[in-house]
């Protein structure tokens, strides 16, 4: 039902502004962890700023944005959002297992849903736990499950259809089924530029929000439902 999905995405940036701000030791463990994956002509300075950020071991998470489907009285499908932010990781996330454990309350069973947080969101949230030596709730224990027992929605794995080469992008996806996208005023390239230098978090949340919105209808119309206009979408503060 659509009402058990537990829609999220994350927003993360590098741990620090620069490559040249990091400790030497961890300049090093950078520079090896991408060493097979970066072109050889990229400077140090430049392989950062491009993967710093989404990699767990380097990066941090500053908005985690989520939603759920309910009906309102008239029996039409809306979607209840709250984002929480901020530059207190630890934070971030101890509220975060809150609104989960919350969300269990209300809904014995919820499925996380998003796009492609099967590769990106869930396990950045779940490193990021650990790292921040916090405890990894039940829900969140997929170290030791079989692919077919991790229970998600993922946007991305429906529109691969059993291609495992595939990869779509969420803009893409929400243009091919003519879906209103995110991509405004910024996108994700944009987002630590937005925060370190602009120092502009709440843009960064408003940002965050439309992709969750965007997924959402994504989800509606893999289903075959009417889109979300903009009055069946409720932000909570």
């Amino acid at each position: 039902m659509l009402t058990e999905l537990f829609l999220l995405d994350i927003e993360t940036i590098p741990q620090a502004e620069g490559f040249s701000m990091l400790d030497p030791d961890w300049q090093s463990l950078f520079l090896d962890k991408i060493s097979k994956t970066m072109p050889e002509n990229i400077t140090p300075e430049e392989a950062y700023r491009r993967r710093g950020g989404i990699l767990a071991e380097f990066g941090k998470i500053i908005c985690i944005s989520t939603a759920f489907f309910f009906e309102n009285e008239e029996k039409e499908l809306c979607l209840k959002m709250k984002s929480i932010y901020g530059d207190d990781e630890k934070e971030l996330l101890r509220s975060f297992v809150e609104l989960c454990d919350k969300m269990l309350v209300h809904k014995s069973y919820f499925q996380f849903t998003g796009h492609n947080i099967k590769e990106f969101d869930i396990p950045y949230i779940c490193r990021r736990l650990l790292i921040n030596r916090m405890p990894l709730p039940v829900y969140l224990q997929f170290h030791d499950k079989k692919p077919w027992e991790v229970k998600m929605f993922d946007t991305m794995n429906w529109w691969k259809f059993g291609d495992v080469k595939n990869y779509i992008s969420l803009h893409l996806l929400a243009n091919v089924l003519g879906i209103p996208s995110s991509k405004t005023d910024m996108d994700g390239s944009m987002v630590q530029d937005v925060y370190y230098k602009d120092k502009d978090l709440r843009r960064i949340v408003d940002y965050c929000q439309r992709d969750v919105v965007v997924t959402a209808n994504v989800v509606l119309r893999f289903h075959d439902r009417p889109l979300l206009t903009d009055d069946k979408v409720i932000v909570i503060s």
